[in-house]
């Protein structure tokens, strides 16, 4: 993918090219939306919003990171929809299914190629980490989801949620602590190697 050019004629009204970047970028902004949010309906709906405001706002792009400047469009949408349910508090679900049945894990989790038992372990892993970032408030979460799911660097994450960079290093160890004790609860689920370093006191 030519990612420039692309760019550049999405800028002159390219929707073709536009589309294309949406393809190329549509998982990484659902599944950043579906951990800060929890909901996958929330989630397909900031990302839907994401993306529009994206392409309102395509001029404005300055070069570095593409990536980078949609996870701030996200996590803008996302940060929006809190507000609103700030002021609309609703039970929070699990994911459901098409007939409104709670399911254990999303469909963007499956992994074909894993064995029933590797996929059980992997679906309560991962219900096990969406409990504890759900657990996290908001800005900590959008933080670690950020960095350590979406693999930005300090200052990309700094750009993305608009604070300076020594409150991302701040939020983000103040995070990731409290997943670890969080995680505590499921010491079984977790990978060996992070049970061993959690024993050794590392």
């Amino acid at each position: 993918m030519d990612e420039p050019t692309l760019i550049r004629d999405a800028q002159h009204g390219d929707l073709d090219a536009f589309n294309r970047l949406v393809l190329a970028y549509q998982d990484a902004l659902y599944n950043t939306a579906l951990r800060i949010l929890g909901d996958e309906d929330l989630a397909a709906d900031a990302t839907q919003e994401a993306f529009l405001s994206a392409f309102r706002a395509l001029n404005s792009y300055r070069g570095g990171s593409f990536k980078a400047w949609l996870l701030r469009t996200v996590t803008n949408a996302c940060y929006d929809e809190l507000r609103r349910k700030k002021r609309r508090p609703t039970t929070p679900l699990e994911p459901g299914d098409a007939d409104g049945e709670e399911v254990e894990s999303p469909r963007w989790l499956a992994d074909p190629s894993a064995s029933p038992e590797e996929q059980l372990e992997r679906e309560e892993l991962e219900h096990a980490i969406q409990h504890c970032l759900d657990a996290l408030p908001a800005d900590f979460r959008t933080v670690v989801v950020l960095a350590d799911i979406q693999g930005l660097d300090y200052s990309e994450v700094a750009r993305a949620a608009r604070v300076p960079l020594g409150t991302i290093k701040s939020r983000l160890a103040r995070a990731r602590l409290r997943l670890r004790e969080c995680l505590q609860a499921f010491r079984e689920l977790l990978p060996a190697a992070f049970r061993l370093e959690e024993e050794s006191g590392l």
